[in-house]
């Protein structure tokens, strides 16, 4: 998410991004490694139960503009966690890290659509 935001706040010096998506993301903005947590998140476009979503130094969409769709927020703070802009798909929490594999099958969809 923080590779592919247009905008970048708390960025550290030198860090640039690929402005893949029209979004402004806080770097770290749910603490830092020891902030780290778990929380189940309600994903547009992705069928079943919620996702458990394993967030460590985790950003956040600040703005998404008129483009992105948002597909889930953080339940306890509302803040917006995983966005897609047309091929462009981004969450701040790390999919990778579960067993749950619905996530990349999304991305693998997406890809298919573009292929």
């Amino acid at each position: 998410m923080i590779m592919l935001a247009a905008n970048l706040l708390d960025r550290i010096e030198g860090q640039e991004t690929l402005g893949g998506l029209d979004v402004t993301v806080r770097r770290n903005a749910f603490g830092r490694q020891v902030d780290s947590f778990e929380s189940d998140i309600d994903l547009k476009g992705v069928d079943g139960p919620p996702f458990r979503a394993v967030f460590i130094r985790a950003p956040w969409v600040e703005q998404a503009g008129p483009g992105v769709e948002v597909l889930g927020t953080e339940p306890r703070t509302g803040r917006i966690v995983a966005v897609r802009q047309g091929p462009v798909l981004a969450t701040s929490f790390h999919p990778e890290l579960t067993r749950d594999g619905r996530i990349h099958q999304l991305f693998s969809e997406i890809v298919r659509e573009r292929a």
